[in-house]
């Protein structure tokens, strides 16, 4: 083993223990992730049907959030909110 690799080897140790500390966190914001992916994918598919009925919620990543977190009843918040904060 040459000194080099060993180098390496050493400076790895801490990032590994980095990794390990940080698993869950790093579980949970990938999970939110895929979950908020999947609400700008919702938005994105009900984006014609919602003009349709008249309903105009943006497509951006602050929806795909609320979406992310809260699922359904969140769709149910964004509409809420859009209707609140409408002006006349």
């Amino acid at each position: 083993m040459s000194i080099a690799s060993f180098g390496w080897s050493v400076a790895l140790l801490p990032v590994l223990f980095g990794l390990f500390l940080l698993r869950r966190p790093i579980g949970r914001l990938l999970h939110l992730s895929v979950r908020s992916l999947g609400g700008l994918a919702a938005l994105v598919l009900l984006s014609p049907a919602a003009k349709l009925l008249g309903v105009t919620l943006g497509i951006n990543w602050l929806n795909a959030l609320v979406l992310g977190l809260l699922g359904v009843p969140g769709f149910g918040l964004l509409l809420m909110l859009q209707w609140l904060l409408q002006t006349p």
